[in-house]
Formats: structure tokens, C-alpha cells, sequence
């Protein structure tokens, strides 16, 4: 499966064990789950705590998911504040045979469009693979700029952007400004309009805990057929807390993964009940 022929892509998270070290054993089952339903990976994302963790931690993961020789595609994630940084880890992951990037607009500083398109230029010229751009101004304190991606338009190594504004109207305003790239999903929770909007797939957090059935809807929304609401529902529990705390938690509860353990500033106590969860978890099991 290539990169651009992946409709879904798991945000998946880092498994850690009770003293908050990388569980990669936990991580190997993870990783084999996702590629037997057919799912591509983004690994070291918000989700998979990629800014929490050590530069070694996150060079271990890499190496270790490139070792599995999965038959799925592995993007990875990019981003921070410091460009001499995300250079380094991009020319680490160059050696290493990821299929592709996902680079966030640069947290905390929210540059206007000269410096966004300066950022993402020299992270796209630095590189060999297809990149995402990713849209998600609540975590990164800007939106992605409209002037920067039209700069940015024609480079070779920008493949998609993953919109996760929140608004299915500025999805399809976005689209059809810019048809020339693949436009995902990147809320769970707005799937199923950003399909009828014509999305190429979806970056999930939901399909770390369900990963077929997440396939399946996704693969039928962007059929064109009728979903419903289960995805919505479901997916809406997981961020009932700040993600990736309630994911952890329910496979944890699932016993998929030995610890619902995070990395500070992320606290596993921020989440107040499980119940939830688990009404999501048999609404799944019902569907």
C-alpha cells in the first residue's frame, strides 16, 4: 500500500510501562494490530506524545517500528518551535524507511504566513518523502495559513494536509481552494461530513482502540455510503479528558496495553470516570 493510496492513518500511541519508560513490546503488538487491519501508522504524533519524549526515546521508537517490516505505511511526526531541531530529526528519519511525514504548524510562536511558509519550506526541502501539513490550531495556537499553503503549492514533497479545525465548512471552502492536494480528516468526530466533502481519509485517534471497525466505516464513508453516527458518538468519549489520557485509559482497561502511565504535562488522573468509555466501547460491540 503507498502513501497516497492509505485512507486511514492511526495516530497511534506510545505504550509505556508503570515506571513511564517505552513499553515496545506492548508497542510490537500495537504496530501488528494496526498493520492486519490495513491501517497506515503516524507515529511520535500529539497523540503518540512525540513531544514529551526524549530525542533517544523517539529514535528508538523509529528504529523499531522500521525493523517490523510492516506491510502499512509509517509517517511520522514533525513538529516544535526550534527549526535546527526538527532538521536534525528529519535527517535521523531520512535514514530510516518511513514512507512519510506529518509536520504541525510551529507551536506556542503562531507565525503569520511569511513564517509559516519559511517553516514548512525548509522542513519539505529537507526531506525525500511525501509530507502532510497539519491544520490544528487548538493545540498549535495558529491556523494553518491559506497564503503559506498557496506558496507552498507545486513543491514535490507536499502530498496532503490534515484539517483538524473543527468547521466541515472551512473543510470545503480549503478543498476547493486547493484540489490539488489530498485533504484528510483529522477529527474522528467529523468524519462523516468531511467524507461527504470529498476527504481523501482520516488521521484517527478512535482506531487505536477499534481498529477494523474504524477501517470499515472509513472505507464506506468514502464509498459514499451512509455511516451513522457510531464513529461520531464513540470518538467524541476519547476526548473527554486531553488526548491521548481516555485512549490509554480504555486500552488499558481493554488490557491491550500493561499501563494508562503518560508523560508530564499529561496525567492520567485528568480523567475522572471511565464510564464513557466504556458506553463507547459496547456501542462499538453493538454496532
Amino acid at each position: 500500500m503507498t502513501v497516497t493510496q492509505t485512507p486511514l492513518w492511526t495516530a497511534l500511541i506510545t505504550p509505556m510501562h508503570a515506571d513511564g519508560g517505552v513499553d515496545f513490546a506492548a508497542l510490537t503488538r500495537l504496530l501488528h494490530e494496526q498493520a492486519a487491519a490495513g491501517n497506515g501508522i503516524t507515529l511520535l504524533g500529539s497523540t503518540g506524545e512525540g513531544a514529551n519524549l526524549s530525542l533517544a526515546e523517539r529514535q528508538a521508537i523509529i528504529e523499531h517500528a522500521c525493523r517490523l517490516q510492516l506491510n502499512v505505511p509509517l509517517m511520522v511526526g514533525v513538529g516544535g518551535l526550534d527549526l535546527a531541531s526538527q532538521l536534525d530529526w528529519l535527517a535521523f528519519c531520512e535514514t530510516q524507511p518511513v514512507s512519510a511525514y506529518l509536520l504541525v504548524t510551529p507551536i506556542y510562536a503562531k507565525p503569520g504566513a511569511q513564517g509559516q511558509q519559511r517553516w514548512f519550506q525548509a522542513l519539505l526541502d529537507a526531506v525525500s518523502k511525501p509530507c502532510m501539513l497539519y491544520n490544528i490550531p487548538s493545540r498549535s495556537g495558529v491556523a494553518l495559513a491559506e497564503a503559506a499553503i498557496a506558496a507552498l503549492i507545486g513543491h514535490p514533497n507536499f502530498w496532503a494536509v490534515k484539517e483538524s479545525g473543527g468547521n466541515p465548512l472551512r473543510f470545503a471552502e480549503l478543498k476547493s481552494a486547493f484540489p490539488q492536494i489530498a485533504w484528510y480528516s483529522g477529527d474522528d468526530v467529523w468524519f462523516a461530513e468531511h467524507a461527504l466533502l470529498g476527504a481523501a481519509g482520516l488521521v484517527s485517534v478512535a482506531s487505536n482502540v477499534w481498529p477494523q471497525q474504524v477501517a470499515d466505516i472509513v472505507a464506506k464513508g468514502l464509498a459514499g455510503e451512509a455511516i451513522g453516527a457510531v464513529l461520531r458518538e464513540t470518538a467524541e468519549s476519547l476526548f473527554v479528558a486531553p488526548s491521548p489520557i481516555p485512549t490509554k485509559a480504555l486500552m488499558h482497561y481493554q488490557q491491550r496495553i500493561a499501563s494508562n502511565v503518560l508523560r508530564l504535562p499529561l496525567c492520567a488522573e485528568d480523567l475522572a470516570s471511565l464510564a464513557p468509555l466504556l458506553a463507547a466501547d459496547l456501542q462499538w460491540a453493538a454496532a
